[in-house]
């Protein structure tokens, strides 16, 4: 059943046939799609998209598998005529977009279309930082000669500079990190190489395009830069649709918080000492480098006075434990002083000087926002990783911001993902997200039949929780008897990296069939591995619960070993459930849940990816049915059977076999 918050009239009706033209069965998309198949869910979409681009309002629309949303989306926006962002989520949507929707429809729909895909500007090479680094003695530090020979060669023929073109360079590169178009180096229309700048070209072909397809995180860079009133990373637009907009809010926050870390110092010095070692004299790069060295060695210490463990925690807690915490921050801002007021000297050797004094000075501006007087609207909290530490103040909420910078300003927005809804409504990513009352809304379920093609296993009341020690004595045992069922074919998700590797262990002697885990080789070669060998198993965490698409046989059985409730001690999260319970709310009820229900849809998604899928989707706990709030759990589940015992489970991939 389709829902919806829409109430008919005349524009609609004229809307229903157009789209139901572009939709139906005799459309160009039956003709020039093989297998289409008309979708009410698909026409619902398409024509509520198309309203909100002509209307200028807001919508938010929850299209769950199978319903061909991208199309839905991209068509109204491309008929529209108008300056249209696509936002998406994840580097794979993009990837389909550009190289799947949009050719179809400048085949079949618009062949005037003008569409571009722009990246962040660290995916593309810097002229300027190439010819410096090319010619420095530290050459060999980020790549060999053959290196050196192949970007020469690639840049007689590219006329975008994207990085995606060197299918060879690996992605965690340091040669392109020294020759990246960052903003921190740029002189923009000072630098000698502007007139064939990558950065340069893009953004004239950006602003002749129609349709700009990016991420999230350039998106809310743009938005970022725009809000503090400088100069924008993307042309003045009319209307956006957000794909996988249940990443929203946490993008948001990172955009519109404040960061520092060593790793921006150690980026910022080790630029200065390139330069100078190219640029100045004897006497002037002495001095340089050193206070440049200075401010390194200071940072250091500096990072040494805090906690060694890593996680994520609140600021307030680090520096109580830190003597003189005021002083070791003001003599760290000294350091800073010192060289900025240096690089202002050395400015008369060029402008690309005062660049680097705007860096030093904004990346001392981050330092004293975080440690100096605190705002209530913000959580103050450190990080530790694994080779970097750093300094955050985030928004607790994010809502007025998007209303102020991104509401107000645009006249069409469009919201859309297979999970928006909680409970079967939108006031959780509503109100998260600050949208209008006024926003209209339509919830579309998946065309596909889980009710005869799904199985939903949840072990026995008396089954321990995952809390208790007992949990990882028998789950083994569990999840061992169902892949025995399901013959491989499994995507087990967790929700820790040490459940993953604990459950791995414990299994793997047991199963006789390959074991995949994630973490011992790249994401797109484990997917490649578990597809290509269908009674394979993979275990995995994190991004795996979305953004796997893998119809057919191999995956068979999707096995989460439990409600995936983030941890509460996290800084933000607690932060925001604070504010809900000094509101007088219940933030376990109101925050907690419902991010929770979200991500677990989305790990529940990838098991049903075509009409013929059939599988067994299996939760190991009990809180399903033993806690209050597992109701609103199972409501926000597909409609499938529900069995409590192996036998069933048995029986379902019994019957599977024959068919």
């Amino acid at each position: 059943m389709i829902s919806d918050s829409y109430e008919n009239n005349n524009s609609w009706c004229e809307n229903h046939e157009t789209m139901n033209d572009l939709f139906g069965p005799e459309s160009n998309l039956a003709r020039g799609l093989p297998g289409y198949e008309p979708r009410a869910g698909q026409l619902a979409m398409a024509e509520a998209v198309q309203r909100t681009l002509t209307t200028n309002t807001m919508l938010a629309v929850e299209a769950e598998t199978g319903i061909g949303k991208t199309l839905a989306y991209l068509i109204p926006a491309v008929l529209s005529r108008r300056k249209v962002i696509i936002s998406t989520g994840t580097r794979t949507l993009q990837d389909q977009i550009l190289n799947k929707e949009i050719p179809f429809i400048l085949k079949h729909i618009d062949p005037e279309c003008s569409a571009l895909c722009v990246k962040g500007r660290q995916n593309y090479l810097c002229r300027s930082r190439w010819q410096k680094l090319s010619s420095a003695s530290q050459m060999h530090l980020f790549g060999d000669d053959n290196d050196l020979a192949q970007i020469n060669l690639w840049l007689e023929e590219t006329d975008t500079g994207d990085r995606a073109e060197l299918p060879w360079l690996p992605d965690n590169s340091p040669l392109w990190h020294e020759i990246s178009a960052t903003t921190a180096q740029c002189l923009g229309s000072l630098c000698p190489n502007n007139p064939t700048c990558f950065i340069t070209r893009l953004r004239k072909k950006a602003a002749r395009a129609r349709l700009l397809i990016v991420n999230h995180h350039l998106f809310f860079s743009d938005l970022a830069v725009r809000r503090m009133g400088h100069a924008e990373v993307l042309p003045r637009y009319e209307a956006v649709v957000f794909d996988e907009a249940h990443h929203l809010e946490d993008i948001a926050t990172r955009y519109f918080g404040t960061a520092f870390s060593n790793f921006q110092i150690q980026d910022l010095v080790k630029d200065i000492e390139l330069l100078a070692q190219t640029g100045l004299s004897d006497r002037n790069r002495d001095k340089t480098v050193q206070l440049a060295r200075v401010l390194a060695t200071q940072t250091h210490q500096f990072s040494t006075l805090l906690p060694k463990k890593k996680g994520r925690f609140p600021l307030t807690e680090v520096t109580e434990r830190v003597t003189n915490w005021s002083g070791e921050v003001e003599q760290l801002m000294v350091s800073f002083t010192s060289l900025a007021r240096h690089l202002n000297e050395m400015s008369i050797n060029g402008e690309i000087w005062m660049a680097l004094e705007r860096r030093c000075n904004a990346l001392a501006e981050k330092l004293l926002i975080i440690t100096g007087e605190q705002n209530y609207n913000h959580v103050y909290w450190f990080e530790r990783r694994e080779k970097s530490i750093v300094l955050s103040a985030s928004p607790i909420e994010v809502a007025s911001e998007l209303q102020k910078s991104l509401y107000n300003e645009t006249q069409s927005l469009v919201f859309t993902s297979a999970t928006l809804t909680t409970g079967g409504n939108f006031s959780y990513v509503k109100e998260r997200l600050g949208l209008p009352d006024a926003t209209a809304t339509l919830s579309l379920p998946s065309p596909f039949d889980y009710r005869r093609h799904a199985l939903l296993y949840v072990p026995e009341n008396n089954f321990p929780l995952p809390a208790d020690p007992a949990f990882f004595q028998q789950a083994p045992d569990r999840i061992y008897a169902i892949l025995q069922s399901s013959q491989g074919r499994a995507l087990l998700l967790f929700t820790s990296v040490r459940a993953m590797e604990t459950m791995h262990q414990m299994l793997a002697d047991r199963l006789p069939y390959p074991l995949l885990m994630q973490g011992t080789a790249p994401k797109a070669a484990l997917l490649e591995e578990f597809q290509q060998d269908t009674h394979s198993v993979l275990f995995a965490v994190a991004s795996f619960w979305e953004g796997v698409d893998i119809p057919g046989e191999s995956l068979s059985c999707v096995i989460i070993d439990k409600l995936p409730f983030e941890v509460p001690s996290d800084p933000v999260v607690m932060a925001r459930m604070d504010k809900i319970k000094d509101e007088g709310g219940k933030p376990f009820f109101e925050f907690q849940v419902p991010r929770a229900i979200l991500t677990l849809r989305q790990g529940v998604g990838r098991l049903l990816r075509s009409a013929s899928d059939r599988g067994v989707l299996t939760i190991l706990d009990v809180r399903l049915f033993t806690k209050q709030y597992g109701a609103s759990f199972r409501k926000s589940l597909p409609s499938c059977p529900i069995c409590r015992d192996l036998a069933t489970v048995e029986q379902f991939f019994s019957e599977t076999t024959e068919q």
